[in-house]
């Protein structure tokens, strides 16, 4: 399989996961995010710093935030 043509299909490519984190923020706010997707990083002392290192290491949650993410950009 040709790892370039993959990578040009993945609408996430090119993105980090910060930025997403980030936008996801200035979207909703910590407290609407918390909200949408139930995880402690987003509830409880929020901040882009310590959501990056949970998302990172629990792929269920980065999965629903990658999703959440794409969602709101394919409205654009």
């Amino acid at each position: 399989m040709n790892t370039k043509s993959t990578q040009n299909n993945n609408p996430l490519h090119g993105i980090k996961l910060a930025e997403i984190v980030e936008f996801l923020e200035g979207y909703y706010g910590w407290e609407e995010l918390g909200k949408i997707i139930r995880i402690n990083c987003f509830i409880k002392d929020p901040s882009v710093k310590s959501s990056l290192k949970f998302l990172r290491r629990t792929p269920w949650a980065r999965e629903e935030v990658e999703s959440l993410y794409l969602k709101i950009i394919s409205k654009y």
